[in-house]
C-alpha cells in the first residue's frame, strides 16, 4: 500500500547521493511489475473505452493533485499524436487549471466540486469516466464516479490500494499495488509512475483499436510545426518506401496529412478519392485494409 512505511528506506535520510538514487531506483523498478498483473483489467478497461468512443462517447479523466495532473497530461497529448478531436479525451483536475501550476490539495475534499465539473462538461450516459486516485478514497474522485455511475456513464476506477473503495463503485477497476513509498505517503512516486503507465496504454491501446495508428506509426499525427511535418514525412517513408520527391508533392497537396497522402501512393489515387476510401473504411488505415 502506497501510503504504508516502507521498511527498506528507513535510514535515507543517512545516506550519501548514490545510495539515495539506488533506493529510489530500486522502489522503481517493482513499479513495472505491479502494472503487469493488471494487465488482463487494463485490457478490459481499453475495451470499454473503445466501445463507448465507437460510439461518439468521449473519455474523461478525473482526479486530483498528481492523479489529476497525469490525466490532465495524458488527454492533452492525444489529439497530436493521434490526430483526434480535442474533446474525444479530456482532463479534469480539481481546482481547475490554476491546480496544474499550483498545489489546491484542499480540492480534493470537495464532493460537489467533482459532480459541477462533469456537469459543466456535459457528460452523458454516452461518455467513459476514469477516476484516478493513489488512496482509492478521495472524495472528490468518489463523488465524481458517483455522479456518472447516476447519470449512466461507464465508470472505471484506477487506484494503488488494494483497500481504495473506489474499486466497489465501478464498472471495472485497475489496482496497482505498488507498495509503500520511499517517502511514506508521497505518492507522486511510485503511485504516480504506475497511474502514468496505465493512463499510456489505456489512451494508446485504444487509439490502436480505433485506428489511429499504422503499424507501429503515428499515421494520424497532426502537422501543427515543423517537427511534426517531418515525421510526418518520414511516416509515409516508412509505410510506402517512396522516392523523397514523390512524399514531398503528395504531402503539399493533402496539407501534410500522413494518412492520405499514405493511401494517395499506395493506391495510385488523388487526394479526394484518397479521402474517400479513408471515410469509407471509417477512418481506418491499418495493415489489415492497405
Amino acid at each position: 500500500m502506497a501510503e504504508k512505511r516502507n521498511k527498506d528506506t528507513v535510514d535515507i535520510d543517512k545516506l550519501g547521493t548514490t545510495e539515495i538514487i539506488d533506493k529510489i531506483n530500486d522502489e522503481d523498478k517493482k513499479v513495472a511489475l505491479a502494472v503487469e498483473k493488471e494487465q488482463e483489467n487494463i485490457a478490459k478497461a481499453v475495451d470499454l473505452i473503445v466501445k463507448r468512443l465507437k460510439k461518439d462517447g468521449r473519455l474523461f479523466y478525473i482526479g486530483s493533485g498528481t492523479s489529476g495532473k497525469l490525466g490532465v497530461i495524458d488527454a492533452s497529448e492525444c489529439p497530436p499524436s493521434f490526430g483526434i478531436d480535442d474533446s474525444m479525451v479530456q482532463g479534469i483536475i480539481s481546482g481547475g487549471d490554476k491546480a496544474l501550476s499550483d498545489w489546491l490539495e484542499h480540492t480534493e475534499d470537495d464532493e460537489e466540486l467533482a459532480s459541477k465539473d462533469l456537469q459543466d462538461k456535459g457528460v452523458t450516459e454516452k461518455d467513459i469516466v476514469v477516476g484516478i486516485t493513489a488512496s482509492g478514497n478521495t472524495p472528490y474522485v468518489m463523488a465524481a464516479i458517483k455522479y456518472a455511475n447516476q447519470i449512466g456513464a461507464t465508470t472505471i476506477g484506477l487506484i494503488c490500494n488494494p483497500e481504495g473503495k473506489l474499486k466497489e463503485n465501478c464498472d471495472n477497476y485497475i489496482c496497482i499495488d505498488v507498495g509503500p513509498e520511499v517517502i511514506m505517503g508521497s505518492t507522486r512516486m511510485k503511485a504516480g509512475t504506475a497511474q502514468k503507465m496505465v493512463l499510456n496504454m489505456l489512451s494508446t491501446a485504444s487509439m490502436i483499436r480505433l485506428g489511429k495508428v499504422y503499424s507501429n506509426l503515428m499515421i494520424n499525427v497532426k502537422p501543427i510545426n515543423e517537427k511534426l511535418k517531418k515525421r510526418a514525412k518520414e511516416i509515409v517513408h516508412l509505410v510506402t518506401k517512396a522516392d523523397e520527391s514523390l512524399i514531398t508533392e503528395v504531402l503539399k497537396k493533402c496539407d501534410y496529412d500522413a494518412k492520405v497522402a499514405t493511401v494517395m501512393i499506395k493506391k495510385k489515387c488523388s487526394v479526394i478519392e484518397a479521402r474517400d476510401f479513408i471515410s469509407k473504411n471509417d477512418g481506418v488505415i491499418n495493415q489489415f485494409v492497405l
